[in-house]
């Protein structure tokens, strides 16, 4: 991935640091991690990383490593010393702490131990379908009360029991659950396109997202609340993280 930057920048691309640098007309991206394993229990490592570009990182992904475990393996160990003592790291380097994949044990222990408020990327509602990946409500408000954000992933099976039809209506439901439990202006899209093999009907891909903020209109949502939803919550998260 870091050759693919590189290719990306001889060929023009723009990174950028912070998603506040977006512009309209531009395409520009922003380095994340999913999953620390390349860290090993290097400290040195994270500060490479921010040195790089990375302004997020997800703590796990589906496979227990040096920092914690994921919702996968179980929902019990907490994080490890070295990922406690990278969460503060990353606090004092400016990278948001993610907490999707993360287990419910991992989850609270980064809550008491970041200085600054988390964020889950790509997680839905445990309430609306219960899968190991979701968020309890508990969870959900917990994140709320600490500033964090949570992007609303576009994964079928995480957002309707499995075998049954899911579209933007899904979507929709689970984003109202989290406005529902004091989410408004802490809510986005986290899709997740590139990591999931189905997606909802009618929406395929980064070109069906206008449909989904029409459902959103439809369902009621004020302009206001469709612009946080639409990008401007995640981009006031990382003023607070930064």
């Amino acid at each position: 991935m870091l050759r693919a930057r590189e290719e990306l920048l001889a060929r023009g691309g723009r990174q950028t640091d912070d998603p506040g640098e977006a512009r309209e007309g531009e395409c520009r991206f922003m380095l994340s991690l999913e999953g620390c394993e390349t860290l090993g229990e290097s400290l040195a490592a994270i500060n490479e990383m921010r040195r790089l570009g990375v302004r997020l990182a997800a703590l796990t992904w589906n496979h227990e490593n040096l920092l914690g475990t994921p919702s996968a393996v179980n929902a019990t160990d907490g994080l490890k010393p070295f990922g406690v003592k990278a969460v503060s790291e990353m606090n004092r380097l400016g990278i948001a702490v993610d907490v999707s994949h993360l287990n419910a044990a991992g989850f609270y222990d980064v809550l008491r131990h970041s200085k600054k408020p988390p964020l889950a990327s790509h997680s839905c509602c445990r309430a609306l379908r219960d899968h190991h990946r979701n968020l309890t409500d508990a969870q959900v408000k917990a994140l709320f009360q600490a500033g964090g954000f949570i992007g609303m992933i576009f994964n079928p099976n995480f957002l309707v029991d499995s075998g049954k039809p899911c579209g933007i209506g899904d979507v929709v439901r689970h984003i109202d659950h989290l406005h529902h439990l004091g989410g408004a202006g802490m809510v986005g899209f986290g899709s997740d396109f590139d990591g999931i093999d189905t997606k909802p009907d009618g929406l395929a891909n980064p070109g069906d997202v206008p449909a989904l903020v029409e459902a959103l209109r439809r369902r009621g949502y004020s302009d206001a609340d469709v612009e946080d939803i639409a990008g401007k919550s995640f981009l006031r998260y990382f003023e607070r993280v930064s």
